[in-house]
């Protein structure tokens, strides 16, 4: 999509500009320190970082040591593009007026649509109409007692594929106790394809796409839903190459094949589905539609409004705690950002939305530093001196770590503070162990590389979905929203749970997967390919990526039910520690997105947090 000729002109800033960081106001004397044999500026002396030791410091000239270097792509988000972002035009208070008077007149669809005949089609399609339009915020009750209504009478009403592949995956999302099994009668003889009643073409291709949409809400041991999966696959694929379809349910199945279910996150659905309901002449006409139309195109720019002023706080803490100079190391902190907006988008969740980001940048700089730059005797130090947590212990670290250092120290520290607010207890101990036992798994792959030594999968895999990250970076964010999480339910979702264990065994292994042939070529030896051939000699890198494959696609399932099953913890801490792991898969679904800035990403960023939509 385009962009106006005000944000074309800022985009093209942000691309070409390279981030320059700002002097220091002190009359302090600048200082200096070598980093990649660059001599580069030390961070001024902020609030984010008055309490670094290195500041102010003497520097002493020491052999450089030879280092690998990661070669990723460079920051494409200058601070100065995201800082002059203009105002945007849905900050009014007439928007938020409308959007409320639309609120209003669409939870009477509610009621009609509960009256008369087909009750149970028509709630359903409401319902996933506003949950891909990203509005259900706006209507949980309505939703609740509409879904009720649907679970009451779903052995009692005639349901064609369509509306039970719909309502199979909307009741399983909202933890009702549904089987697959009621995929059955649809399913031919020989179980490789399934039958639908509908009469055209179109309507036919809309079916098969709910239950290609349904067959990835399975748990572990549903045959059919592989089956369903594997046919609707193949049947939407080859509807691509079809004439005489609409241009709008084309551009729908594309984008649901792009994009599977762990990796179509929520606002980028909402994005992308507002797209697709406007292209659709025929649905946007109806003048019901035409108000949810109105209504997620407003909700939608409104919410923008205010994700940008959260990322320009951000890039600002990001721009002044030093990290810009760590050059070795990827700048993606506005695609984390990114990924923040696209799993949370509501008002009042700002804090997750920083918490996430911040910990996502720590996490990566501490992967780049012990993956690539540092050296082994090196990151035993900044091992020791983050189990130290003591900021006057780092004296012997090289000056890029102690920058690292402390910036993971305010960061961590100043998330627990905020993490208090919302549970009324202590988190810090939580925190420290989740950092700790990252850094302790990156040690291990650190020497694993130094020396050549390639594990077995197992034990790849033990170590990996621990260095992940996928723990240290979603354990603040979540205390941060709805609801005390008490230490019992606490236990349910972090380590030692199977929950936790599973988000850091998918992120490793679809990372492993995607990012293999980039690690190679960086001199790193651990990987799951490379465990997996050496575990079966004369296996190949397909017959690797093969099982790798069927491994993750099982304990995806398995991630499934652990999402779903009712044990007592919080359903918005749950779903967000989810979508946590979901936003990781976003970026390597179709390649390595966090090492190389691709071009679908960039558009996703526009997308999420700079372009508004068009009304």
């Amino acid at each position: 999509m385009a962009l106006s000729s005000t944000f074309s002109s800022n985009l093209s800033l942000g691309l070409k500009s390279q981030l320059t960081q700002s002097q220091s106001q002190s009359q302090s004397q600048s200082h200096t320190f070598q980093l990649c044999c660059k001599t580069l500026p030390l961070m001024r002396r902020t609030k984010a970082n008055m309490f670094n030791p290195i500041v102010n410091q003497a520097v002493t000239t020491t052999e450089v040591p030879q280092r690998r270097i990661g070669k990723h792509h460079p920051n494409l988000w200058a601070d100065e593009f995201i800082q002059s972002l203009p105002n945007h035009p849905y900050q009014a208070p007439h928007y938020a007026e409308r959007c409320g008077k639309l609120i209003s007149e669409i939870k009477h669809r509610f009621n009609a649509a509960a009256g008369g005949e087909n009750i149970v089609s028509k709630l359903l399609s409401l319902v996933d109409d506003i949950e891909r339009l990203g509005i259900d915020r706006h209507f949980q009750e309505e939703i609740k007692e509409a879904l009720e209504l649907v679970y009451r009478n779903w052995n009692d009403c005639q349901r064609d594929l369509n509306t039970t592949a719909l309502g199979f995956r909307i009741l399983r999302l909202h933890r009702y106790s549904v089987s697959p099994g009621m995929l059955g009668p649809f399913r031919t003889a020989t179980g490789q394809s399934f039958c639908s009643t509908a009469q055209t073409e179109e309507e036919k291709i809309k079916s098969i796409l709910n239950l290609y949409r349904a067959s990835y809400i399975a748990f572990p041991g549903e045959k059919i839903l592989d089956e369903a999966q594997e046919f609707s696959t193949t049947y939407l694929r080859e509807a691509l190459q079809k004439t005489g379809i609409s241009s709008n349910l084309l551009h729908e199945v594309s984008v649901n094949l792009r994009y599977d279910w762990y990796a179509f996150l929520p606002r980028l659905e909402a994005r992308k589905y507002i797209e697709i309901y406007g292209e659709n002449n025929s649905w946007a006409r109806m003048e019901d539609n035409e108000k949810l139309l109105s209504l997620a195109k407003m909700d939608f720019n409104m919410i923008q409004s205010l994700h940008q002023q959260e990322l320009k706080a951000f890039s600002r803490w990001w721009r002044e705690s030093g990290l810009p100079n760590v050059d070795f190391a990827r700048h993606r902190h506005v695609e984390f950002f990114f990924m923040a907006c696209a799993i949370c988008e509501d008002e009042k969740y700002s804090e997750f939305r920083s918490s996430l980001a911040k910990s996502c940048v720590l996490a990566t700089y501490l992967d780049d530093t012990y993956d690539t730059y540092g050296t082994v005797d090196e990151l035993k130090l900044l091992t020791e001196a983050i189990k130290k947590w003591d900021p006057t212990s780092i004296d012997q670290l090289p000056d890029y770590m102690k920058i690292i250092y402390m910036v993971l120290y305010n960061g961590v520290n100043e998330m627990d503070r905020e993490a208090q607010k919302f549970q009324g207890r202590e988190t810090l101990s939580h925190a420290k162990d989740a950092w700790e036992t990252y850094i302790d798994a990156m040690l291990q792959e650190a020497m694993w590389n130094a020396t050549k030594h390639i594990p077995t999968l197992a034990e790849h895999i033990e170590n990996g979905q621990v260095s992940s990250g996928k723990r240290p970076t979603t354990l603040q964010a979540i205390l941060t929203i709805d609801g005390i999480v008490s230490e019992n339910i606490f236990h349910k979702i972090d380590y030692p749970s199977r929950f936790d264990y599973l988000g850091g065994f998918s992120l490793r292994v679809r990372g492993d997967i995607k990012s293999f042939k980039g690690e190679v070529a960086r001199g790193e030896t651990n990987s799951s390919i490379v465990s997996y051939m050496k575990d079966n000699p004369g296996s190949t890198e397909e017959d690797a990526l093969n099982y790798l494959q069927n491994l993750l696609d099982e304990r995806h399932k398995e991630l499934n039910w652990e999402l779903l099953k009712i044990d007592g913890v919080p359903t918005c801490t749950k779903d967000y520690s989810y979508d946590v792991a979901r936003g990781y898969l976003h970026f390597y679904n179709e390649r390595d997105g966090f090492s190389f800035a691709y071009q679908d990403i960039q558009d996703h960023v526009n997308q999420i947090l700079i372009e508004p939509v068009t009304m």
